[in-house]
């Protein structure tokens, strides 16, 4: 009999015990779900023999963080859902072609329903999620604990309410709402990194703390990177210190997958890239004439303002047939280096060697002095130097050099490891976005150019997708976006928000905050769109595409800035349950239409992606064949007919194509004989197709 669909979120729990069942059979038995089905059930005391060393019980201390609420946070990641993401055409940018993804509403039910396309798929996490102000939280999801559990909970009150401590409020109730909401979505992050995935979030002080301890606890400590401090600017208006700064903490999926790859981020030195520019320009100018070069080049330099980035690199002043080049250290870093005789080109006498050795052993040197890598003074006096090219040349690498292209070719600039601090100025994105968008209307806006930096810092100049399931105000997608342009690297994005009513963020809103909320209904108004952030969102990312796309980009660059975009909606599929005693003719007449009415194929289609774990940017074909309609999916991957009524004939059409994976309505085949006749059919003509009905 053909396998139904499940057409739910996964149910991360019954995989977990599946997993246990693996490694601990001896553990298992059976018990019955609430319908009455057999399901494997865990013995916990004799998992407990098994692992009787190393089990916590009772009161005993351990290292852990927790709070009110975190044992409903921890089930609330798991749960499975019942829903589905809905196409919304209208509001996508060029839907039919693009792999990003622009998801409206809760993120911890999006991050649900994409887990199986995407487990173990995105490279890197970037999240700006709500800092915590003490006040209600957008994301009240339904394990939240309401004031007065809370006050009971931590022994704040007694069974009357009455107060058994002072300022409670300070005590961490605001703390626990804040991790409750986090927690979860912090679970499933995981979930979806690659092996050598990364997560970046941004926080502020007043929950920097506990998400470093929370994340220590998701994504274990090992895999602490770094914290990195983004300053954005002096408060002069501070009582004590200017607190201008947030955080960013920095985890891998997998630290010991970054070192068994030989991982190294490196980024291109800052101005390298306009003094390259400025060389290639002298030197179509003056040829072959080195020195003429040199010298224009040291001008250009002095004229440069002492804000440039490239005027930090003005030791790289000298000019040979490989490109401008600074003198550099040629002892051993930290002393102790091998010594030898280097012997002076003119004068034919050994070379002073530096006190801390020389930095190559004796044929490291003969070979770089060969590569004309190695300058000698007027005699033998000094120590010669080395050169350091802007663009190192082959041969030039040594397992010492840190300044230059970790993979060793000649192909990049000069490089460098990112320091954990950095500066950018809070007013440049305000700027940048109320240029892009006509009006202000986001507040406090993330850097998107700082982002983009980054993001190619961490993704190591691959290719891999991204997630922000916190998308606010775009920075993301346009960070993504000038990413892919300057790079031409290929990095789909995913884009979670909640439809969050700008109208309810104006009632608690006050001063510069209250005035970008009013700019932004009425910005909304003018365009008659619904007056939520993930409408202005959108508008964001299409207005950034557009201008990034009109800008000059590599050649082999996708150049996709569009973003198929979707509603967290109920199923597709009525709920048709009903008891014996309630259901008459009619009723039944009723119960065999599943799909509600107001819903198409391709809703239907898409609810059907999501349950098999495909991808939601997949291609997708719609044909008409033998009178039906009939949606292709990845050239066949998936083949699917929705129509009320399927014939013999279209069945023998779609088994022919021989398709990984088909689905029908199981209320199509006009009997059960029809439905078991499709099912030969397939083990005759495809018998490696998955067929599925709904």
């Amino acid at each position: 009999m053909m396998e139904k669909l499940e057409l739910q979120s996964a149910d991360v729990t019954a995989k977990n015990v599946e997993a246990i069942a693996e490694l601990f059979p001896q553990v298992i038995t059976e018990g019955r779900d609430d319908d009455g089905n057999l399901v494997h059930r865990i013995d916990f005391e004799a998992l407990r023999q098994e692992l009787s060393d190393y089990t916590v019980d009772g009161a005993k201390e351990v290292y852990q963080i927790d709070w009110p609420g975190k044992l409903a946070a921890e089930f609330a990641s798991n749960a499975p859902i019942a829903k589905t993401l809905r196409p919304v055409r209208s509001d996508s940018v060029e839907f039919d072609t693009t792999q990003n993804l622009f998801i409206e509403g809760d993120n911890l039910e999006a991050l649900k329903l994409l887990q199986e396309s995407y487990l173990g798929k995105v490279r890197l996490i970037y999240i700006d999620p709500p800092y915590n102000t003490g006040g209600d939280l957008v994301y009240r999801d339904d394990f939240a604990t309401s004031k007065e559990e809370y006050l009971w909970n931590s022994t704040q009150v007694n069974d009357e309410g009455e107060k058994l401590r002072s300022n409670t409020e300070a005590n961490g109730r605001f703390h626990s709402d804040w991790l409750s909401m986090i927690y979860p979505r912090l679970r499933l992050a995981k979930r979806f990194l690659a092996p050598d995935g990364v997560i970046l979030v941004s926080i502020d002080d007043a929950e920097q703390a506990s998400l470093r301890r929370l994340m220590d606890e998701v994504f274990g400590e090992q895999n602490f990177i770094a914290q990195l401090v983004w300053e954005k600017g002096r408060k002069n208006d501070a009582k004590f210190f200017s607190t201008g700064h947030e955080y960013i903490l920095v985890y891998a999926k997998s630290k010991a997958t970054l070192r068994e790859r030989k991982t190294e981020w490196r980024e291109e030195k800052p101005g390298a890239r306009e003094v390259w520019d400025e060389y290639l320009r002298l030197r179509e100018l003056h040829g072959n004439n080195d020195a003429a070069v040199e010298e224009a080049l040291t001008a250009w330099y002095k004229a440069l303002p002492k804000s440039s980035p490239a005027k930090k690199l003005s030791r790289t002043r000298h000019v040979d047939s490989n490109g401008p080049w600074r003198d550099d250290n040629i002892s051993w870093p930290g002393g102790g280096g091998p010594k030898y005789d280097v012997i002076h080109p003119v004068t034919g006498l050994p070379c002073a060697v530096p006190e801390a050795g020389w930095r190559y052993g004796e044929e490291e040197m003969k070979r770089r002095i060969a590569l004309d890598l190695i300058v000698f003074r007027d005699d033998h006096t000094q120590p010669p130097f080395r050169k350091s090219h802007l663009r190192p040349v082959e041969g030039e690498v040594d397992g010492v050099e840190d300044d230059v292209d970790d993979d060793g070719d000649d192909a990049g600039l000069a490089v460098q490891v990112r320091g954990s601090y950095f500066y950018k100025q809070s007013q440049v994105s305000v700027r940048h976005l109320r240029n892009l968008m006509g009006a202000q209307v986001f507040n406090n806006p993330k850097d998107h150019y700082e982002l983009s930096r980054l993001f190619e810092y961490v993704l190591g100049g691959r290719s891999g997708t991204v997630m922000d399931f916190f998308a606010g105000s775009g920075s993301t997608a346009e960070a993504v976006f000038e990413l892919c342009a300057r790079t031409g690297l290929n990095c789909p994005v995913i884009l979670v928000q909640l439809p969050e009513a700008l109208e309810d963020n104006l009632k608690s809103a006050t001063g510069a905050a209250k005035t970008t909320i009013q700019n932004a209904i009425k910005y909304l108004e003018k365009l008659d769109k619904p007056l939520t952030i993930a409408e202005l969102t959108k508008i964001r990312i299409a207005k950034a595409g557009a201008k990034v796309a009109a800008e000059s980009a590599p050649s082999d660059w996708k150049r996709d800035v569009g973003f198929r975009a979707f509603t967290i909606d109920t199923s597709n599929f009525a709920d048709v349950t009903t008891t014996p005693d309630a259901a008459d003719q009619d009723t039944l007449d009723l119960l065999t239409e599943s799909v509600k009415q107001d819903r198409t194929g391709e809703d239907v289609l898409f609810e059907v992606l999501i349950d098999w774990g495909l991808n939601l940017s997949a291609t997708i074909a719609v044909e008409q064949v033998a009178e039906h309609t009939v949606f292709s999916v990845e050239s066949d991957a998936l083949v699917a007919c929705f129509d009320d009524e399927v014939d013999d004939e279209l069945v023998r059409i779609v088994a022919s194509r021989a398709p990984l994976r088909a689905v029908f309505r199981d209320s199509s085949f006009e009997t059960d004989a029809a439905r078991i006749n499709a099912e030969q059919v397939f083990k005759q003509i495809s018998p490696d197709t998955d067929l599925k009905v709904l």
